[in-house]
């Protein structure tokens, strides 16, 4: 039976599944005698902050930086990638912390993820693991881009203008808003990615790498340097991937000098690290999370609401009573009335449950009847900043 079904048969609710994923993170610290941290971004969602952003670092740093005693780490991410400063702000956090750092890769870890996995110590990856070709995602005018992509079409776009002595309208007004600070920066970003990249295979990858495989000769800093140059440069080289976002599996790697762990060779790691990754799936299919942190001894999960999915109240001059609102289920539909309470009045909620509204919940949650969970502490925090009050629960 596959690992997913196993679950779905157990029918085990958002709280079960947040506890499974506890208990996989100690199995696996015992396992491999580390102390695992868990990140991971729900790809599948439509949510600008499931990119690695500066506050995960803030967070990463926050869940981190009390864990001194532990001298190794393995970093199970999953990322669709984003800020390549974040990266290193989340490297330095992590070598300052710990003597040894290895990355667990089942999933996807693109772009700015592949640059944090680079900085490894080790490299341990399932069958379904990938990484992508280096680069940077920077904001350009209203949408985010490839900082190769952009470098790519600006070039092509000089190049036509010399040969034909001018660029067609659409091109040429393209071009037009382009400033010269947003294409340096877009050169600087990409150059940045390369260097740092370089930089950490040298010093963190190849740390230990002392005789050479075929020959038994010394390895110099120098030969550790135009190694992590030459895989850098295939990591870079969008012509061989194609697309910024192609899937570099562990035989594509090793294929250009980069030595992986394969976790399928380990029979019980491979349990552990595939049952980590189900599980999420999981979360992130029943409830409105998009991110998670996690080790043994702390979690913290973002959640997110979709665009237009409450309806404010429209609160009554005076100092507000109550509040009602109408959330819609993100997985099956069903829209669910609900009222909060601003102060102790019974005649409250005699009223609004004879019209059908359910109480604001306790735990912040509401549980639909397909199963998924959505989280509503945004609209308790929001409701409470507006008001000036709490909501009586």
């Amino acid at each position: 039976m596959s690992l997913m079904n196993e679950y779905i048969n157990r029918k085990l609710g958002p709280p079960e599944l947040e506890a499974e994923l506890l208990r996989l993170i100690s199995e696996y610290n015992k396992l491999r005698d580390v102390y695992l941290f868990v990140y991971v971004g729900a790809i599948g969602k439509a949510i600008p902050e499931v990119q690695l952003i500066q506050d995960d670092y803030f967070l990463i740093h926050d869940l981190l930086k009390d864990k001194k005693d532990h001298k190794k780490l393995d970093f199970y991410i999953e990322t669709p990638g984003g800020s390549g400063e974040t990266a290193e702000e989340i490297v330095r956090c992590l070598r300052r912390n710990f003597e040894k750092v290895s990355f667990v890769v089942s999933g996807e870890a693109k772009s700015a993820g592949t640059i944090l996995v680079l900085s490894g110590d080790d490299i341990f990856m399932t069958e379904t693991g990938s990484l992508s070709p280096i680069d940077a995602q920077m904001r350009i005018g209203r949408s985010v881009s490839s900082a190769y992509d952009y470098v790519d079409w600006v070039e092509k776009k000089s190049e036509e203008a010399v040969q034909k002595g001018s660029l067609n309208p659409f091109d040429a007004i393209m071009v037009a808003q382009i400033t010269p600070g947003e294409l340096g920066g877009v050169f600087h970003s990409l150059k940045f990615a390369e260097d740092l990249v370089v930089e950490w295979l040298e010093k963190y990858k190849f740390k230990n790498w002392n005789k050479t495989e075929t020959q038994g000769l010394t390895v110099t800093s120098e030969l550790k340097k135009q190694r992590a140059n030459e895989i850098v440069k295939e990591l870079i080289n969008h012509s061989r991937w194609r697309l910024h976002g192609r899937s570099i599996k562990i035989d594509d790697l090793e294929a250009i000098g980069l030595k992986i762990n394969r976790v399928d060779n380990d029979p019980q790691l491979s349990d552990i690290v595939y049952r980590i990754q189900t599980v999420c799936k999981l979360l992130f299919m029943s409830t409105s999370l998009f991110k998670i942190f996690a080790t043994k001894d702390n979690k913290i999960f973002r959640n997110a609401t979709p665009s237009g999915q409450f309806v404010m109240p429209q609160m009554k001059v005076g100092p507000p009573e109550v509040f009602d609102f109408k959330v819609k289920c993100q997985k099956c539909g069903k829209v669910h009335a609900l009222y909060g309470k601003l102060v102790d009045n019974p005649q409250i909620d005699r009223d609004f449950q004879a019209a059908g509204n359910k109480p604001f919940p306790k735990d912040c949650r509401i549980k639909c009847d397909c199963g998924f969970e959505i989280d509503v502490t945004g609209v308790k925090n929001d409701i409470e900043q507006k008001s000036g009050k709490k909501i009586i629960v």
